[in-house]
């Protein structure tokens, strides 16, 4: 298995010497979970978890871990709070435009199929919206699209594909109109381009990458990461690219040095792997 080995020793004893709690709790979590919060900017998971703990009741994470252990909905819970389940459609909606006019004509031009990833896919806006893009550009059916979460809960709303008003607020209208459909408050996805995209439950952080991919597409989930984590990271996405293929990360996550992960620029946000 691909995993991710850092140094964690001097850290771990950092963290004990603070808070010998939620050290415990970062342990007992990676050893029966495999999810390793050590690879997490600290300040930010701990107070994230810490509002979680307090507003269950639990005094201490030993508490809260024993709790979850034996209660999947609060687990399930920690998962959408460690994990950020934050997302829109067309999220910064200049950038979906370059991949559409500018990225998805290059990488196609001269090839039979695509092959397509949506990493850290949160509760399905993201890879719904490259869904939307590759058909109305025609490649859609000759896509793999996949997208993976560490989430299982968020895996369950992406497949259910019903969303907030609010999660559409991006999207432009005329696509809208042809594959959302009004229910009640919400809005439900199309059936055909959901089928579409396949969806699995997959660890960045531990769990091996498919490989060939011409796009990966991992938006605002490096910034939760350390600095070791991600330079980690930033090798298996671009080991996982076939040459030529594109990373397109997230607005706050530009990638300084790309050439140390065989990467270059393409577009603004958006990384080429050499040839």
């Amino acid at each position: 298995m691909d995993m991710i080995k850092l140094d964690e020793s001097s850290r771990s004893r950092g963290n004990e010497a603070a808070d010998p709690d939620y050290a415990g709790f970062i342990q007992s979590i990676k050893k029966s979970t495999g999810i390793d919060l050590a690879q997490y900017k600290e300040a930010q998971m701990k107070r994230r978890l810490t509002t979680l703990r307090n507003k269950n009741g639990y005094p201490t994470f030993d508490a809260f871990y024993n709790a979850m252990m034996v209660n999947k909905p609060l687990f399930y819970e920690f998962l959408d709070k460690m994990t950020i389940n934050v997302s829109e459609f067309w999220r910064n909606p200049n950038r979906w435009e370059v991949l559409r006019d500018t990225v998805l004509p290059g990488l196609s031009a001269g090839r039979s199929r695509l092959r397509v990833w949506s990493a850290a896919c949160s509760t399905g806006e993201e890879p719904y919206t490259l869904s939307m893009i590759l058909a109305d550009q025609g490649l859609l059916q000759h896509t793999y699209l996949l997208a993976s979460d560490i989430d299982e809960g968020a895996l369950a709303k992406a497949a259910e594909g019903l969303y907030l008003d609010r999660s559409l607020k991006d999207v432009p209208a005329d696509v809208v109109k042809r594959y959302f459909t009004p229910e009640g408050v919400q809005f439900r996805f199309d059936a055909k381009l959901k089928k579409a995209v396949t969806f699995k439950k997959q660890n960045l952080l531990l769990d091996p990458f498919e490989d060939g991919f011409d796009l990966i597409v991992c938006r605002n989930v490096m910034i939760y990461f350390t600095e070791e984590a991600k330079h980690a990271l930033y090798h298996k996405f671009a080991k996982a690219l076939r040459p030529g293929g594109i990373l397109f990360v997230g607005s706050t996550e530009q990638i300084f040095s790309p050439s140390q992960y065989e990467l270059e620029p393409a577009e603004t946000f958006f990384y080429r792997k050499k040839a």
